[in-house]
């Protein structure tokens, strides 16, 4: 069983592998037997991560990428390719979000989160397909959405609609790519803890939330390891076009 989900000789990238979910994505999928390729901007923080993956006896390589650039994209999966060859898993995680009330965001804004969250997967993933496809291998997808693709929270608009364009782009794809063996996939998590919102679930509204989750609490990143080895080995080799929910059962609560 444990072959099923082995990443022996495979090559992954992973978009905002600095921190948060794209580190641990990182360090699941070398635990697993990938050679990972780290993409974010953050060069120190890529290389610090590499040490640590590569003391644990894997591989890894930092890779400077921004993915709202195109050549920058395109730099970085020939750094791929030089260092590991092929990249036939690619993790789709980079993405940011601004808390504003609806009538306050300014294009500038909405712009930079639509760059980031939906034209960036999309660059990368269009980026990843092509060198699939050009030495004619299989391939695994996989784009991070949100439970807010299928649902709302107040001051987040932006976020929202870009998570449930990835997802309604993930199944686009996952039609057309299908005849090239790409599967394209997604997972949608709920509430994570990580740096970034630590104290919020220590405080009083984060305590709201929480009663909100059907389990009572917050997931952590190793939560999403599951579904990330799933979507990334061979035991997924049928699955295409899916979106697998991580979220505690948050999804059927009230709001």
């Amino acid at each position: 069983m444990s072959e099923l989900f082995s990443l022996k000789g495979r090559v992954a990238l992973v978009t905002g592998a600095s921190g948060g979910l794209g580190r641990q994505f990182a360090l699941t999928l070398s635990g697993a037997g990938a050679s990972v390729v780290l993409a974010a901007r953050r060069k120190t923080r890529l290389q610090q991560l590499a040490q640590e993956i590569e003391s644990n006896g894997a591989k890894a390589v930092p890779v400077v990428m921004d993915v709202t650039n195109a050549d920058s994209i395109r730099d970085g999966f020939v750094a791929a390719e030089r260092a590991f060859g092929t990249v036939t898993i690619l993790v789709n995680n980079s993405g940011i979000a601004s808390a504003t009330p609806a009538l306050e965001i300014d294009e500038a804004d909405w712009n930079r989160t639509m760059d980031t969250n939906l034209k960036g997967a999309w660059l990368v993933a269009q980026e990843a397909a092509r060198h699939m496809v050009a030495a004619e291998t299989h391939g695994s997808i996989i784009n991070i959405v949100s439970i807010l693709a299928f649902r709302v929270a107040k001051h987040l608009a932006s976020y929202a609609a870009s998570k449930a364009a990835l997802l309604q782009l993930t199944r686009s794809l996952s039609l057309e790519w299908a005849p090239h063996k790409i599967r394209v996939n997604a997972i949608a998590p709920g509430y994570i803890i990580t740096d970034m919102n630590r104290d919020f679930f220590q405080r009083a509204e984060g305590a709201d939330v929480i009663k909100r989750i059907p389990q009572r609490r917050v997931g952590t990143p190793e939560d999403l390891d599951g579904a990330l080895l799933l979507l990334a080995s061979d035991a997924s080799s049928y699955i295409t076009g899916s979106t697998i929910v991580v979220d505690g059962g948050h999804l059927q609560s009230s709001l």
